[in-house]
């Protein structure tokens, strides 16, 4: 199958645009949870009524301090109810947002400002702000700032007092579903920020439609989720957009150190995350394990979750040893994960990379679906993902209704329907070059379509690498499952052009001393120390060991290095989502590289694969 359909449930509606969805919200249930925010060790509830109250106010301070329909505001802050808030309030003065990562560095800053065309920004804090001091006196355009940390709510509140509401119900209702709702720069993993406009209709439509495919995650009563991805990224920012559609009680914690004490008193229903936070879910448990002398009775207890999760997913029933094995691990052990994320979660969307098989089936058996999914900035976060009904691991599900899904003859994936952006801003070179000619958006990335129109990624087109005997390699079936290990915390395979392909590797800076420990070791060793460590260099070994077995001996790494350094977003090797900047990490380690394929490497893989 190279093409799928799935028609829209919902049909579009012309005249609508994203403040419409609150308003509709509160029109059906005023007293219906929309937000918590944390009050002590718990949380104070806030109603649609309430919320909307808010937003008016802020949305009327907006518009008396000078923000005028169609202006172009940034906004800088970490994931909070603040930042929906001021969303929508944008949305009701008739602006649009332009949201920044408040990890972005001063040039980043300057770039979207200016691109932009920004008129103003508000920031969160003393730190966002001195970013915004050092390139201040080059921006042009920007007239207006706030800061949140300075009060800049209560002032919105006070100076609108002059705004009637009649005034925000104009400028609320000035929008139709094709006008722009925002602009979003795409995070720079491939060249510098290009800004994505997407519409009213990419979110409402998106919204209404996958609110009614996604079904009981999100509509049944008493859904709730605890958000920690940023907002700044369209795949959270559809998600708070989604929830104010579908009445979803949505809390925030930005910061993941304290993920668990929050899940634990917050106790959502459905999760939203990257990978690397449910490999990190699964390690930091295995890792505590071992430090109880426990760790041979996890690894036990996980390969049973496995092999029952694969029996049911093939619809075969367990061999009877393994079921009475999986209820005896089920009340030992599976019950205190799913009580450490709150005892309530059933359902996890997960996106941005593939989840490995074994987690997939691990969490399965934990009663929590992980619905992987797949879209990008220019999709409006996404266009495919399982479904309750309709899940099969190792995939990122069927297309959402209202969307096209064709695999092109050199495996690319190309999309048509409500999600798809509008085009890129003031740059109608590069809004060409990505939509062919009968109008699918070219994604850049390769997949494949089973026989039951679900999607598949197996990696990006531009990363393919082809080595000096012709072998085309995708990173991605290499790095994927070699990044789940606990010591793993990067890795980057290398080889285009060359004779061979190869690896370098850093270490999870969050997990070493952790490990270190549980294997009798010094856990304050640096990281420079514990690169050349033999048994840190055996457990990296193993975990090469494992991904080669994906692949074919001609596609398996052969050499690989550990770095005895992190890749970071201020090192300029990560994005703010955690994607690696592959180019911008082999030019940054091209002397490292050489010496893999020169006379001296410093470490080599045992070749298993005769």
């Amino acid at each position: 199958m190279n093409l799928t359909e799935t028609p829209i449930i919902v049909p579009p509606a012309p005249d609508d645009n994203i403040t419409d969805l609150l308003e509709q919200r509160v029109a059906a249930s005023p007293d219906r949870v929309l937000f918590a925010t944390p009050q002590g060790d718990g949380w104070k509830d806030m109603t649609a009524a309430e919320f909307r109250e808010l937003v008016v106010s802020v949305a009327k301070g907006l518009a008396a301090q000078g923000v005028q329909p169609g202006d172009r505001i940034a906004f800088m802050c970490k994931t909070s109810f603040e930042w929906t808030l001021i969303d929508f309030a944008l949305h009701y003065a008739g602006a649009v947002m332009v949201p920044v990562y408040e990890t972005s560095s001063a040039i980043q800053v300057h770039w979207i400002l200016e691109d932009s065309g920004a008129r103003g920004i508000i920031t969160e804090s003393e730190d966002h702000a001195s970013r915004l001091a050092e390139i201040r006196s080059d921006l042009t355009g920007l007239e207006l700032e706030w800061r949140l940390d300075q009060g800049a709510l209560d002032a919105f509140a006070r100076a609108g007092a002059e705004i009637s509401d009649e005034e925000i119900e104009r400028r609320r209702g000035l929008a139709n579903s094709s006008d722009t709702a925002t602009l979003i720069y795409t995070s720079g993993s491939t060249g510098r920020p290009k800004g994505v406009v997407l519409t009213h209709s990419n979110f409402v439509d998106l919204a209404r439609n996958a609110s009614a495919a996604l079904g009981v995650v999100v509509n049944e009563p008493g859904a709730s989720t605890l958000l920690f991805v940023t907002l700044a990224h369209v795949y959270a920012r559809f998600i708070s957009v989604l929830a104010v559609h579908a009445g979803v009680r949505v809390g925030h914690q930005p910061d993941t150190t304290k993920l668990l004490p929050s899940l634990g008193s917050f106790k959502p229903s459905f999760l939203l995350a990257v990978p690397r936070v449910f490999e990190k879910v699964y390690n930091s448990a295995e890792q505590k394990a071992e430090a109880g002398g426990k760790g041979k009775i996890f690894r036990a207890a996980a390969q049973v979750a496995v092999k029952h999760s694969e029996h049911v997913m093939a619809g075969t029933k367990a061999p009877f040893l393994l079921g009475l094995k999986f209820k005896l691990f089920d009340r030992l052990v599976f019950s205190t994960l799913r009580d450490a994320m709150g005892g309530r979660v059933k359902y996890a969307v997960s996106g941005s990379a593939p989840l490995s098989h074994y987690l997939g089936h691990f969490y399965h058996s934990l009663g929590i679906k992980v619905l992987e999914g797949y879209g990008l900035t220019e999709t409006t976060a996404p266009v495919s993902v399982n479904l309750p009904d309709k899940f099969k691991i190792g995939t990122v599900g069927p297309a959402l209704p209202g969307h096209r899904i064709r695999i092109a003859d050199d495996g690319e994936i190309e999309v048509q329907g409500i999600a798809v952006f509008k085009e890129y801003w003031r740059n109608p070179e590069a809004t060409a070059a990505t939509f062919s000619d009968d109008g699918f958006f070219k994604t850049g990335d390769l997949g494949t379509l089973d026989e039951d129109g679900y999607l598949a990624i197996t990696g990006r087109k531009k990363e393919i690498l082809v080595t000096a005997g012709g072998k085309n390699v995708a990173p991605a079936g290499l790095e994927d499952p070699i990044r789940a290990f606990p010591l793993i915390g990067q890795i980057v395979v290398v080889g285009d052009q060359k004779p061979f392909i190869a690896a370098l590797i850093t270490l999870d800076a969050e997990m070493l001393p952790v490990w270190l420990k549980n294997q009798g070791l010094d856990p304050t060793m640096t990281l420079e120390e514990a690169a050349a460590h033999p048994a840190v260099i055996a457990e990296v070994q193993r975990a090469v060991d494992e991904g080669n077995k994906y692949v074919s001996r001609a596609e398996s790494i052969r050499k690989w290095v550990i770095l005895p350094t992190e890749f970071t977003e201020a090192s300029g090797h990560l994005t703010p989502k955690m994607s690696i900047k592959r180019d911008n990490i082999l030019r940054d380690y091209a002397g490292e590289i050489a010496k893999i394929y020169g006379d001296n490497p410093q470490t080599e893989t045992v070749d298993t694969q005769k």
